[in-house]
């Protein structure tokens, strides 16, 4: 495919980005995701988003929740659209859910859209009575390679804990 053709294309994968009246959504929504062809999928290589201003509500006392999520994936053939994120993760701003559920929501949100071959969503809550938390989904398709990657990653998540707040 030339160039032309494949930016025409990766233009129309996408409906959110460069709209001219762009919807915000208070309640969770995951239909607000979208992709577009990763076009280097023979290649391994890694793509981190960092959402510093994360924010949900204590599904307990309705206080409102902030923190970063950092996703990492290694992606297949479907990629993330970064604009479709963002109102994605804006759409938990009403939604009163614990920092471990939101966390695993995610995981499992982004993993059905991309099937990516590894992915990993890490919470990284500010503290709420001294106390932050920090949740981490790890996802790898059933390639042993991957597999290697996930569990690495998983046994050796504390051995930077990161500290904020």
């Amino acid at each position: 495919m030339d160039s032309q053709n494949y930016k025409e294309k990766r233009t129309q994968e996408v409906t959110q980005l460069g709209s001219e009246h762009t919807e915000y959504k208070y309640e969770y929504d995951p239909t607000l995701l979208e992709t577009f062809e990763n076009v280097h999928p023979q290649m391994d290589y890694w793509v981190t988003l960092n959402a510093d201003e994360f924010s949900s509500l204590c599904p307990k006392t309705n206080q409102p929740d902030f923190g970063t999520l950092i996703i990492n994936y290694i992606p297949n053939i479907k990629m993330v659209e970064s604009k479709s994120l963002k109102l994605y993760l804006f759409s938990f701003l009403n939604s009163g859910e614990f920092h471990e559920d939101v966390v695993n929501k995610i995981g499992k949100d982004l993993v059905a859209l991309m099937e990516p071959k590894y992915l990993e969503v890490i919470g990284l809550f500010y503290p709420r009575g001294n106390i932050s938390i920090h949740p981490a989904f790890f996802y790898s398709n059933e390639e042993p390679k991957y597999k290697e990657i996930q569990k690495y990653r998983f046994l050796n998540r504390n051995l930077n804990p990161q500290r904020i707040g």
